[in-house]
C-alpha cells in the first residue's frame, strides 16, 4: 500500500484522505489544531452552483462535484456512523424586476443545456412558497434544484469518523510518511505569496450567525448577497461577511449584527429568531479564486490542495478524487486554471 500523509484536517484535507484511503492507501492526517479548526469549522454550509452561463473549467468542475455530493456524503455517513447534515435542498433567490425575470428565464435555458438534465434552474412565483419566500419586488424567484447544504462542523466530524473506521489516524503531531499532501489553508497560501514576492493568495475573514428556527427540509435562500441555510438541527445559518482587512480573525463585531439585520429584512420570517451562535474565521482565497491543486510550489516532491474560498465544501468530493488520481495513479485531471503555476 502507498503511504500518504495529509497535512491539514479541513474539508479538503479530510476529503483527500478519504479518497486515498478508499483506494487502499495507508493514510494519516496531521493537524496540530485538530479537525475543522479553521475555515472548515464554520456554520453556513451552502453548496451552491455558479450561474449557468459563461461556462468554464471551474464551473464544470463544481457541477461534477455537486452532482456526486449526495453519494459521497451518504458513503461517509454509512462508514463512520455520523450524520454530515447533507441535503439537496434547492435554493430560492428573489428577482428585482421584469429585466431580472427575463435574464433568469434565459439562464434557465442555459442550465437545461449545461446541467445534463440532472438539475433545474427555473422561475417560480413567490406566492407558491408562502412565508418561506424571501421578499421579492417582482413577485418571482429563481429556484434551482442543484443547491445543497451540509453542516460544516458535523460534516468534518463525519469524515473523521469514516476515516477512523477505515484505520486512518487523525493526529495532532507526527512525522511525514510517503507522499505528502498539504491542505493547510491560509498559512500555506501566505507562505507561497511571501516566497513569490507577490500575492498568490490570502485570507478573507467571514462572520456568520446561527438562528433558532425550525425549517429542516426547506430550500436555502440567497438574498441581498447572503446565504440563509436551514440545517437539520432546527437552526438557520446566515452569512457571511467578506473582510480583506481585519485585526482579530476570530472576533465577531457589528458587521455580523448588520448581516443578521439584512437577513431579517430580506426574509422577515426570521424576525425575532434567537441567535444561538456567532462565528468568525478566515477562509483561504487563492488569487485565481479557484482551488489550487497539484505539485507544491515550495515543497519539492509534495502536493497541495488549497484555496476553497466559499466553495470548499461543494468542491471537496471531486477535489479528493482528483488528488487521489494524481498522487496514487499518476492520472492528471486537474483543470489548467487550478494548477499552482496558474495562480
Amino acid at each position: 500500500m502507498d503511504d500518504v500523509t495529509v497535512r491539514g484536517a479541513g474539508v479538503f484535507g479530510l476529503s483527500v484522505a478519504w479518497a486515498c484511503a478508499r483506494r487502499g492507501a495507508k493514510v494519516r492526517v496531521i493537524d496540530p489544531f485538530g479537525p475543522a479548526a479553521g475555515a472548515s469549522g464554520g456554520i453556513v454550509g451552502a453548496l451552491a452552483p455558479h450561474v449557468p452561463e459563461n461556462w468554464n473549467d471551474k464551473k464544470a468542475f463544481q457541477l461534477e462535484s455537486l452532482l456526486m455530493a449526495e453519494t459521497f456524503w451518504a458513503e461517509v455517513a454509512e462508514t463512520g456512523g455520523r450524520d454530515p447534515g447533507y441535503l439537496r435542498s434547492g435554493r430560492l433567490q428573489p428577482l428585482a424586476d421584469a429585466r431580472a425575470v427575463a435574464l433568469a428565464e434565459q439562464r434557465a435555458e442555459t442550465a437545461a443545456a449545461l446541467w445534463q438534465g440532472r438539475a433545474e434552474w427555473r422561475v417560480v412565483a413567490a406566492a407558491d412558497y408562502g412565508d418561506w419566500a424571501p421578499a421579492s419586488p417582482s413577485g418571482f424567484l429563481v429556484e434551482d434544484t442543484l443547491s445543497a447544504r451540509v453542516h460544516p462542523r458535523r460534516s468534518c466530524a463525519a469524515l473523521v469518523a469514516a476515516l477512523v473506521a477505515c484505520g486512518v489516524k487523525v493526529i495532532a503531531e507526527g512525522a511525514d510518511r510517503g507522499t505528502v499532501i498539504w491542505a493547510t489553508g491560509v498559512a500555506d497560501l501566505e507562505a507561497m505569496s511571501r516566497a513569490a514576492g507577490r500575492n498568490l493568495g490570502n485570507g478573507v475573514k467571514g462572520q456568520a450567525a446561527l438562528l433558532r428556527y425550525a425549517a429542516q427540509d426547506r430550500p436555502q435562500l440567497f438574498a441581498d448577497g447572503l446565504h440563509i441555510v436551514p440545517h437539520g438541527d432546527g437552526t438557520v445559518a446566515v452569512g457571511s461577511t467578506s473582510e480583506r482587512e481585519y485585526d482579530d480573525p476570530s472576533a465577531v463585531d457589528d458587521q455580523l449584527e448588520a448581516v443578521i439585520a439584512r437577513a431579517v429584512a430580506a426574509f422577515p420570517v426570521l424576525a425575532g429568531a434567537e441567535v444561538v451562535a456567532r462565528w468568525a474565521g478566515v477562509r483561504p482565497r487563492a488569487k485565481s479564486r479557484a482551488p489550487v491543486l497539484g505539485p507544491h510550489p515550495l515543497r519539492p516532491g509534495a502536493w497541495i490542495a488549497n484555496g476553497g474560498f466559499k466553495i470548499g465544501f461543494g468542491m471537496a468530493p471531486l477535489v479528493g478524487e482528483v488528488m487521489a488520481d494524481l498522487v496514487l495513479e499518476g492520472r492528471d485531471r486537474v483543470p489548467a486554471g487550478f494548477r499552482p503555476e496558474g495562480v
